[in-house]
């Protein structure tokens, strides 16, 4: 099916493009008095997840109300280790929590490496979607990236620290390795079963890339997040490695085709770094977006004339806050879509 809209597809791609491409993470989410009311209806985020015509529907909102240029399937970074056999559960107000985490090699040989099919229900609302949304927009999924998932994993829960896991890596480095390799090539089975529904790109999270030290980074996570991008070649990948401003140069030299900017990583800097192969996504400040109208309009402007008229994604340094208002979300967006260089 041809798109009607596939301005991110050219950007990812190195296309020129009329204007710069805009899509938000966490989009779809709690910002939206749409997304809470589903949300309520089918009793909690996981449940919300877990059905796919809700999942889609939620999906599409942002499309529909924000104007974004593309949906991002709603999901959770945490469904693979659920589909390995670590289940969790989404404590409201507290985050995801394993009942049982990984101590040893026993507990890693008792996992397997999970099969698209294992979380059906993330590739079932990808081909909803695709077929509600008639190729308005491209479909973005999307995976944890290895080390970020490891850490849920052996902590059991969120953490400011993710010292379990960072002492894992260094007392146990094999069982380290044995345990991101299983998640990586579940990760890949995962992503492809998400094209063949329909993903037209995907985007690898990798949430607590900056608890680690470069070379920690270098060998526990930017490796393995290397392998998915090789791995992936029917369509374009997206690395967004939040904290860790000391693997861009890194990135740079893999095989993926986007790499995500946090807000604290300098435009231009980033540019010299990667080089000028790849295409920048991100990055401004999420909470500029509590600032008066003016105020983003003047931001929105400087950040798009920092990244210039190619090769760029616009998006924020990472997700949406929950408590921000949707009208400026719009003018974000609409600012971005009416700017010319």
């Amino acid at each position: 099916m041809k798109l009607q809209n596939d301005l991110l597809l050219r950007a990812a791609r190195g296309e020129k493009t009329e204007r710069t491409p805009i899509w938000l993470m966490r989009q779809a989410g709690r910002i939206l008095p749409e997304y809470r009311i589903v949300r309520e209806r089918c009793g909690g985020f996981k449940q919300l997840v877990e059905t796919p015509e809700l999942a889609s529907e939620v999906s599409i909102q942002p499309v529909d109300i924000l104007g974004v240029d593309a949906a991002i399937i709603f999901s959770d970074i945490l469904v693979i280790p659920e589909a390995m056999g670590l289940p969790y559960q989404m404590i409201e107000s507290t985050g995801p929590w394993f009942e049982k985490t990984i101590q040893s090699s026993a507990d890693i040989d008792k996992l397997k490496i999970a099969e698209a099919s294992d979380i059906q229900y993330t590739t079932d609302a990808i081909r909803i979607t695709k077929k509600a949304l008639n190729g308005r927009v491209p479909v973005i999924g999307f995976a944890g990236a290895p080390w970020t998932i490891l850490s849920y994993m052996i902590e059991g829960k969120g953490s400011k620290t993710f010292s379990k896991a960072k002492k894992f890596l260094y007392t146990e480095p094999k069982l380290a390795h044995k345990l991101l390799d299983k998640i990586t090539k579940s990760t890949i089975n995962y992503l492809k079963g998400q094209i063949s529904a329909g993903a037209d790109i995907v985007q690898v999270f990798d949430s607590w890339a900056g608890v680690l030290s470069p070379e920690q980074y270098s060998e526990f996570s930017a490796r393995y997040i290397s392998a998915i991008s090789d791995s992936i070649t029917e369509v374009p990948v997206i690395v967004f490695a939040k904290g860790a401003y000391f693997a861009r140069k890194e990135f740079g030299k893999s095989s993926c085709s986007v790499i995500g900017l946090d807000w604290n990583m300098d435009i231009e800097e980033s540019r010299t770094l990667v080089g000028p192969g790849k295409t920048l996504q991100g990055n401004m400040d999420p909470c500029l977006l509590y600032a008066d109208f003016d105020t983003i309009k003047s931001a929105t402007e400087k950040m798009l004339k920092a990244f210039g008229p190619h090769r760029h994604i616009a998006n924020l340094g990472h997700g949406l806050y929950p408590d921000t208002e949707k009208d400026k979300v719009k003018f974000y967006i609409d600012t971005v879509k009416n700017f010319k260089f």
